[in-house]
């Protein structure tokens, strides 16, 4: 397989508090890696790492064989391809859901309007949105939110999209029809870092997991090995804490 992202010895600190601690790995075209971990051990810094949000103190980053460099006249070619859905949507509450779904293909892009409003529109209707393109956020379920925050992603075609506990603000009863939308996009090919505490989306959709502890990795392996066999105590006490069903 094609490797498309690097994450080389990349290390991240606050003052005296190391959240990432020369972590390596990589991530091949079409394959969907999660990282699970406990609170604070780094899931989310190394997403928004990867997107240049944090700058990094020591390693490197390389998206498609070039280096990511987070100085502000390549940000927005960095965030062109790779796509960040957050856990708290992020959606512009004073535009409809069209109007966010169409602005960064326009603005950034330079598409046209009918053109971004057709495949804006295909999305919608892909995850059962069709019906609220005028509606605003705030008219919105936290599912329907996180459903147009996925689908607003993907406008901008993402080499690599990025999707950091897309599920962790939602009432249990939303949580499936957003993950649902996931399992597709795996389905298709799409390339995914996923940090999620689902563990059993996780088994469902990953092609490989990678346990994050106190800012480094502890263990990475297929699902099976992973949920079935794990190779570290400490990956056992962890999954231990969750009420898992295989």
């Amino acid at each position: 397989m094609d490797e498309i992202l690097h994450i080389n010895n990349v290390t991240k600190a606050y003052e005296d508090l190391t959240v990432l601690d020369h972590v390596s790995f990589s991530v091949n075209k079409g394959e969907v890696v999660v990282i699970v971990g406990p609170s604070g051990c780094g899931k989310s810094t190394l997403l928004r790492c990867i997107n240049a949000f944090e700058t990094i103190q020591d390693g490197n980053i390389v998206l498609g064989g070039e280096t990511i460099n987070p100085c502000k006249e390549q940000l927005h070619a960095v965030r062109e391809r790779i796509g960040m859905v957050f856990q708290s949507y992020e959606l512009f509450p004073h535009k409809t859901v069209l109007q966010n779904m169409t602005l960064a293909p326009m603005k950034v892009k330079k598409i046209g309007r009918k053109a971004a409003e057709q495949e804006a529109m295909a999305l919608l209707e892909r995850v059962g949105l069709t019906e609220k393109r005028d509606y605003y956020p705030r008219q919105l379920s936290g599912g329907q939110k996180q459903r147009v925050a996925i689908v607003r992603a993907l406008m901008m075609h993402p080499e690599v999209l990025l999707l950091d506990e897309i599920t962790a603000a939602l009432d249990p009863e939303m949580v499936r029809e957003v993950l649902e939308v996931v399992i597709d996009l795996a389905a298709e090919g799409r390339t995914m870092v996923i940090v999620t505490h689902e563990l059993s989306f996780a088994r469902a959709v990953a092609d490989r997991m990678i346990f994050l502890d106190g800012g480094r990795i502890v263990e990475e392996g297929t699902p099976e090995a992973f949920f079935d066999a794990p190779g570290t105590e400490r990956l056992q006490k962890f999954l231990h804490s969750f009420t898992y069903q295989g």
